[in-house]
């Protein structure tokens, strides 16, 4: 058995600063871990006591009568380093810090957080800073959180990692309240050793959870959490995450478009789904989505039924379901007339929500109505609403939902409109999703539909390439960028490079009637912004354009430019922007969207992190809002969408063989020319460390 495991399921568990005082927050655990059954071994420490609650006080660590398999300490941060370093000699696996003042508060208790982990050796930590651990598969709580006041706490089939210890205990107790079943809940507060990807790597091959739930503020190895979570999607155990952090008051100051519209919450939009994790979009999600996941059904398709005896309510969850994407078709003519015989009501039979209410709310008819909405080759799923009459028979409903159920594999899931927590707990106690909000019903069916199995990208192991490794650090000019492009198979529009003013003219001989004029410079990374961007000239027209254009960068205090660059005009493609950037948090990441001068203003873009599949490739491409204009809108052309799909691979490409030195880069606009045509880079920037 390793240290998590010790950790989640200790047979001996010390609890060091242990009070007498079963009010104080320091008396809670032991009070709690005998509350709540805990059959093992129980040590608890403390100098000023014999004994608490009839089990005998032990002074120090060294007096306990054998090595716990896991502690839980209570001390403050002046005490809290030495009581680890004792556990840690006696032997112990693993060892929960409860109190604060470390890395969350300043630079000295980073200091205190890091010698904590050096006292710990080689015993885990849980935290600090952190309310503890909770098994209800086995009745054993680690923990100080004062929802274990609570009786009946049900053992289920969802397991919680939070980053947070107040919301441990806000899920245990909502859980608790509404019927709804946890197998392990862990805080894991600082992660000074143990974090949330270690937990979770744990649970999925605990056999008690089938859904694990997170709260998640950040990660602190994204890398190996993008493994894990791989796994959980190829064992087929679902992984729902609540990510905080999600406002942003601003895009960082970036060098590139890419840097300002790859906001870091949306890089953890594309990890979680290149991962295959559901990510919940409200925190009553981070509930209601693994209840709805824990009953193991899923549905084939979004074709909903909603059976009501309430109107309005039915009307409720029929406008959520389709501003979500769900179709709520009227049933088909067997399945009506099925229905209408039973109630004695054709016509209510003949629409979707099916009302029930003339007919009275019957268990026969409730049940031969359910029955022949979930055998019909017409839906996918049902919604039962539980009305206001429930509040007198709670049982008529569930009992009919959960007999019928069981006849069916298609899920079935009840709103109850009426404020009646009796009634939800019933209904979720016998394993059928209940919600008191109509919203909730479209979230947890989305979450029920069939996904693609995410593909797992194997990153390059190759080093840097020499070439890029010679290259000054910096930004490069647009030349250079994408010269840099070219060595990995991006190819870029015609153009001549020339020193001055007067050798422009000659350039542009042989690229066309018209062409493009550009300031060449490392240092206008923006270069239309201050007017280094002309398009459209004749070749006689471009010695006096250069000439204005230097005029212009001068007026602005600009630097005086490497020189000038002429380039072909492109026609006839869509423009898009293909950029790369360095997230601080989650690492490197590709983003593609709509380009050319509006690409921050439609802030039409999809991203990705690397590395990248062909199959993430042609999901950025099919997430775009715009990407009609590359199947050919209103009769344009249809683009080259498999040369685009070639760059953006060869781009990820770059970026794997750049590694850390590149810092940003970007192709805007790239022109995805019509079919067979290709693709040619008009632009580019890399910036490089």
């Amino acid at each position: 058995m390793n240290a998590i495991a010790r950790l989640l399921s200790p047979r001996s568990v010390a609890v060091v600063g242990a009070s007498a005082d079963a009010t104080k927050m320091t008396g809670r655990p032991v009070g709690y871990l005998r509350k709540h059954g805990f059959t093992g071994e129980i040590y608890p420490v403390n100098p000023r006591v014999s004994e608490i609650g009839g089990l005998t006080c032990y002074p120090d660590i060294a007096s306990l009568p054998r090595a716990p398999d896991a502690a839980i300490v209570l001390l403050g941060p002046d005490r809290a380093e030495a009581a680890v370093r004792d556990l840690a000699a006696r032997g112990t696996a693993a060892a929960i810090v409860l109190a604060s003042g470390y890395g969350e508060a300043d630079a000295e208790g980073a200091r205190r957080q890091q010698a904590l982990k050096t006292a710990a050796g080689s015993m885990r930590l849980l935290g600090p800073n952190t309310i503890g651990l909770v098994n209800l598969t086995d009745r054993i709580t680690l923990s100080a959180t004062g929802a274990l006041e609570m009786g009946n706490l049900r053992a289920g089939s969802i397991s919680v990692v939070s980053q947070s210890g107040g919301i441990l205990g806000s899920l245990l107790s909502r859980a608790t309240d509404r019927g709804i079943g946890f197998a392990k809940l862990a805080s894991t507060g600082n992660e000074a050793d143990l974090d949330s990807t270690d937990l979770i790597e744990h649970l999925l091959d605990d056999e008690a959870t089938r859904v694990i739930a997170v709260y998640m503020e950040g990660l602190r190895r994204p890398e190996v959490f993008r493994q894990v979570a791989l796994r959980a999607a190829a064992i087929g155990k679902p992984i729902v995450i609540f990510k905080v952090g999600r406002s942003e008051s601003g895009a960082r100051s970036a060098s590139s478009h890419t840097g300002a519209m790859a906001g870091s919450d949306r890089v953890y939009d594309a990890l979680f789904r290149q991962c295959g994790v559901i990510r919940a979009e409200t925190f009553a999600d981070l509930l209601d989505i693994p209840a709805a996941l824990a009953t193991g059904r899923r549905a084939v398709g979004r074709r909903v039924a909603i059976l009501t005896s309430t109107g309005g309510a039915g009307t409720l969850v029929a406008d959520s379901l389709g501003l979500a994407g769900f179709a709520v078709p009227v049933p088909d003519d067997a399945t009506a007339q099925r229905i209408g015989t039973l109630t004695g009501e054709p016509a209510s039979a003949a629409r979707n929500p099916v009302d029930v209410t003339l007919a009275g709310l019957r268990s026969d008819i409730l049940r031969g109505t359910l029955d022949a909405l979930q055998e019909s080759p017409s839906y996918d799923a049902t919604v039962v609403i539980v009305g206001s009459s429930s509040l007198a028979q709670p049982s008529l409903v569930a009992d009919a939902v959960v007999e019928c159920q069981a006849r069916s594999e298609k899920p079935i899931l009840c709103y109850v409109s009426p404020h009646a927590p009796e009634v939800t707990r019933l209904l979720n106690g016998q394993g059928i999703p209940a919600f008191t909000a109509p919203e909730s019903c479209a979230a947890a069916l989305a979450a029920l539909q069939p996904r693609p199995a995410p593909a797992a990208a194997v990153p390059e192991t190759a080093l840097v390439d020499p070439n890029i490794a010679a290259l000054p650090p910096g930004p490069l000019n647009e030349a250079e960028s994408k010269a840099l492009f070219a060595r990995f198979g991006l190819p870029a529009a015609r153009e001549v490079v020339v020193q001055d003013a007067a050798g422009t003219e000659a350039a542009a001989r042989g690229l066309g009637e018209r062409v493009v004029l550009k300031v060449l410079s490392r240092a206008l990374l923006h270069k239309s912004d201050l007017g280094g961007v002309a398009v459209g000239l004749s070749a006689e027209a471009l010695p006096a354009a250069a000439t204005v254009m230097l005029e212009r960068l001068r007026a602005a205090g600009a630097p005086p430019p490497e020189g000038f660059l002429v380039q072909e005009m492109v026609r006839g493609g869509v423009e898009m922007i293909l950029g790369f950037h360095r997230d601080a948090q989650l690492g490197p990441v590709l983003l593609l969207g709509m380009g050319g001068v509006t690409a921050e203003l439609l802030q039409d873009t999809a991203l990705r992190l690397l590395p990248i599949t062909r199959p993430d490739a042609e999901g950025l491409v099919a997430e775009l809002r715009t990407g009609a204009l590359l199947r050919g809108y209103r009769g344009g052309p249809p683009a080259d969408v498999p040369a685009l799909v070639d760059a953006i691979l060869a781009f990820a490409a770059m970026a794997g063989a750049a590694g850390e030195r590149l810092l940003e880069a970007e192709i805007n606009p790239l022109f995805v020319l019509p079919e067979g045509q290709g693709v040619l880079a008009a632009d580019g920037l890399a910036v490089l460390g």
